[in-house]
């Protein structure tokens, strides 16, 4: 019998069963890196499918799982993503520096739009502000990457995570002021 959804995220999983939940939730994902990667420049080499994979990774290492419920394993999904762009990002930016571009503007990259939005430099900052963001305030780091990284609306990250929309749009007023005040700095 085969486990379901909830099971496998929950549990470890043996190979078979870390193929048959990569199957069932690999729809999801591509459609997260979609977001993601929807709005990069052409000169973004990364694409959906090796994305997915390459965070897919990151979340099972070893086949572990350890995921509560849908909710967080998309959670963790989207900051797996964020990780595996700015990894990508900061590889770039080893090889070449900044072009004389503009500095980031946050109403440009909100909505998903953060690849053709800023140059690398600018991706780099912007994951050490999520990251001093996290220490602040885990759920407002949740909201922020589901918001600028994944480019979910506000009523998709609230039903994400299980909160009103309310509650996302003083979340998204603090995030936007805390990445404001990191960036300036």
């Amino acid at each position: 019998m085969s486990k379901d959804l909830t099971q496998l995220l929950a549990e470890g999983a043996s190979p078979a069963e870390r193929d048959q939940l990569f199957r069932l939730v690999y729809a999801e994902l591509k459609q997260l890196a979609r977001r993601e990667l929807g709005a990069r420049s052409r000169d973004q080499t990364l694409s959906t499918g090796p994305l997915v994979h390459e965070a897919y990774l990151k979340l099972f290492p070893e086949g572990a799982g350890g995921f509560e419920s849908r909710r967080h394993f998309f959670g963790a999904a989207a900051r797996a993503m964020r990780q595996v762009v700015v990894d990508q990002a900061r590889s770039k930016l080893s090889v070449r520096r900044g072009q004389g571009q503009a500095a980031l503007n946050l109403d440009e990259v909100e909505g998903g739009q953060i690849g053709q939005a800023c140059r690398i430099e600018d991706l780099i900052r912007l994951d050490r502000a999520f990251d001093a963001l996290g220490e602040v305030d885990e759920r407002a780091l949740r909201v922020a990457e589901l918001r600028y990284f994944v480019g979910l609306e506000l009523s998709e990250i609230a039903q994400a995570l299980g909160v009103s929309v309310p509650t996302i749009k003083r979340d998204s007023h603090f995030i936007r002021n805390f990445l404001e005040a990191a960036l300036a700095a």
